[in-house]
This record gives C-alpha cells, sequence and structure tokens, in this order.
C-alpha cells in the first residue's frame, strides 16, 4: 500500500514537472522539434541500436559516454568535464564553428557558434558546466526535445537536457554524448 501510495505520488511530481517545463517552454519562442517518448525506447543496446563508438573525439571516455548515451535518461557527466577534455585545444584552430556528432550514429546535432562569438559560447558552457547550445545552434533534423525537456537524438541518444532562461531555450549537452565522428 505504501509502495503504491509511493509510486501515486512519484508520478504526480513528475507530472507536475513537465507541466512546469512546458509552462516555461511556452514563454520561449522556438523551432523546437518535439519528439515522442517512443525515441528512447529499449532497443539492442539500451536506448540505441549501437554502441557508441570505438574512438571519441577529444578524448572523451568510451565507458562513460556508453553509459550516458544509451543507459540513462536523467544523470549527466560531472559539471566541467568538458574541461578535462582536449576539446577547448581543439577548439582554438577552429576558424568559425564547431560541428558536434552523435557519439553513437555520427549523425550532426549542433553547429556552435551561430549568431554568437565563440567566447560567448565558452562562458555560456564554462558558467554551466556542460556546453550549452541555443535553438540556432541545433541541427532539427537528428534532435529532439522530450515533454519533460530531456534532449536526445533521433538515434535514441540521451544527449541532455533543455534549460531555458531569460534568453529561451539552453541546451546543456554532454560533450561525451556529441563526440562521435561523422558518419
Amino acid at each position: 500500500k505504501d509502495k503504491k501510495l509511493r509510486r501515486q505520488q512519484q508520478q504526480q511530481q513528475q507530472l507536475l514537472e513537465q507541466q512546469e517545463y512546458l509552462q516555461q517552454r511556452q514563454r520561449c519562442v522556438s523551432p523546437v522539434v518535439v519528439g515522442d517518448e517512443s525515441i528512447m525506447a529499449p532497443k539492442a543496446h539500451g536506448s540505441s541500436n549501437t554502441p557508441v563508438q570505438q574512438i571519441l573525439r577529444w578524448g572523451c571516455d568510451q565507458i562513460v559516454a556508453d553509459r550516458i548515451c544509451n543507459f540513462n535518461r536523467h544523470y549527466a557527466e560531472y559539471s566541467g568535464y568538458f574541461l578535462t577534455t582536449t576539446f577547448l585545444k581543439e577548439l582554438q584552430r577552429v576558424q568559425s564553428v564547431m560541428k558536434f556528432y552523435d557519439s553513437n550514429s555520427g549523425r550532426p546535432l549542433f553547429v556552435a557558434p551561430r549568431n554568437r562569438s565563440m567566447d560567448d559560447f565558452l562562458i555560456e558552457s564554462r558558467n554551466h558546466g556542460w556546453l550549452s547550445f541555443r535553438n540556432e545552434e541545433v541541427v532539427w533534423d537528428n534532435v529532439r526535445i522530450l515533454a519533460d525537456g530531456e534532449a536526445v537524438s533521433i538515434d535514441g541518444t540521451h544527449l541532455g537536457h533543455d534549460i531555458p532562461d531569460a534568453d529561451g531555450s539552453r541546451y546543456t549537452i554532454n560533450i561525451v554524448s556529441i563526440a562521435g565522428r561523422a558518419i
């Protein structure tokens, strides 16, 4: 009886959180492509059909990446993880924008920076502890936002979450989820 009551309370709490998120979303004008929960249904390898690529960009840990990308819906790499990789060093060599690819499928997911400077992109990412993207930096053909704000790829890769602020949607994304190589 207590378990049933706790489960009902948890479901009510999740519903309230989803409603709150949707209210925040309505305040944001954006081209968000909403995805159905079925994208993250169990597949051959967790929420994806394949494990992460053997060699990820920026020296990202494959085991951590596979756990976060394919066997996780709510958790993240630790805050600031991207600062411990070779990402910043490689970013210095970029002339205009950098492309970020799904660690499972290799599909393009983000292109940054767009409509802001590289410094602004990095400052926002450092401030939040995860790479932070805006709407115009999302490749909407391959990214979906679920009702609770979870950002996922169309291949079932957990990417991170939409945490809107005064400037609109802000997608805080695990670098291990977007460290793939282009297919």
